[in-house]
């Protein structure tokens, strides 16, 4: 079977987005997710949801859009130069998870399914997605989990594939005028239309459903360390640093927005406290400095 199932593909978006809300107000205890539904004039829409101001996340976002066009934007186009004049149709589910707990990491997760159409012409189409955590402080224990559960994931698909995709990620999600990486990496996959759909769609459906597994751990083990002014005030400088790659670096933000998309469910990724200082370096030694250190360089933890 080669040809994407369009119905299959969105039941199994909304089903994960159900299922990943219900487990993070399960594990910060106290806040709900709001929904707001919305559509899109030049073709489809999206439901969005957002829980703020819990007892463990102090934002988090999940959001799902389904949205077409009659012509991909040029973030789309400027590396794929083939696509242009197509129509498209773009699916996907998208979710940030902000901690209030300094020692608990940023973490982020995205699903996503696209198909170009031109008449005449074959459908290209494609899957992509992945997760990756940013830690404020870092925790090797913890670092080896998440790879260890993303090792897992693949292992089914080929040997190659987790070192693969963690380099995708590592290269990916690096931040270059700051010539630092956003975290630790994690994996990032796309284009992936080979060797068949059923293929495809398998791996994605794995990687949609493992990222609370290798998430969700991590919180229960931090969630309960006491912090403090001076964590909170790094953790909010760092943040900068994520603001920073999605508006500058980010091609599912610049896509969005480009696209017509809902402005509010784009930047649903923005923490909603973040702060800037001007030429900060950590004390040589401390806590802060061995993130720099110790866990934002790119290595292997499994």
């Amino acid at each position: 079977m080669n040809t994407p199932n369009i119905n299959q593909i969105k039941s199994f978006f909304l089903s994960l987005q159900d299922k990943i809300c219900q487990q993070l107000e399960q594990a910060d205890g106290t806040a709900k997710f709001t929904e707001q539904s919305w559509q899109r004039k030049e073709g489809g829409g999206g439901r969005s949801r957002i829980m703020q101001e819990g007892t463990v996340f102090e934002q988090a976002g999940a959001n799902f859009s389904h949205i077409s066009g009659t012509r991909l934007p040029v973030s789309a186009t400027s590396y794929r130069p083939e696509l242009a004049g197509r129509s498209y149709q773009a699916m996907g589910i998208s979710v940030v998870i902000h901690p209030l707990n300094p020692y608990i990491p940023t973490s982020h997760a995205n699903v996503r399914f696209f198909i170009a159409e031109k008449e005449g012409e074959s459908p290209v189409w494609w899957f992509g997605g992945g997760f990756d955590l940013t830690p404020y402080y870092g925790f090797e224990e913890d670092a080896i989990h998440w790879h260890t559960t993303a090792s897992n994931i693949c292992q089914p698909y080929g040997e190659d594939i987790y070192p693969k995709y963690k380099k995708w990620c590592d290269d990916y999600f690096y931040i270059k005028h700051r010539n630092e990486a956003r975290g630790i990496g994690g994996l990032f996959y796309d284009d992936l239309n080979t060797p068949n759909f059923e293929y495809c769609f398998n791996f994605t459906q794995d990687i949609g459903k493992g990222f609370l597994h290798a998430y969700l751990p991590i919180v229960e083990k931090r969630k309960s360390l006491l912090w403090g002014e001076r964590e909170r005030q790094f953790q909010l400088y760092r943040r900068g640093r994520y603001v920073e790659f999605n508006l500058v670096w980010d091609r599912g933000t610049l896509f969005g927005l480009q696209s017509g998309g809902r402005t509010e469910s784009i930047l649903m990724s923005m923490p909603p406290l973040v702060r800037w200082e001007y030429d900060y370096h950590p004390e040589p030694g401390s806590a802060e400095a061995s993130l720099y250190t110790d866990f934002l360089p790119v290595k292997r933890w499994i």
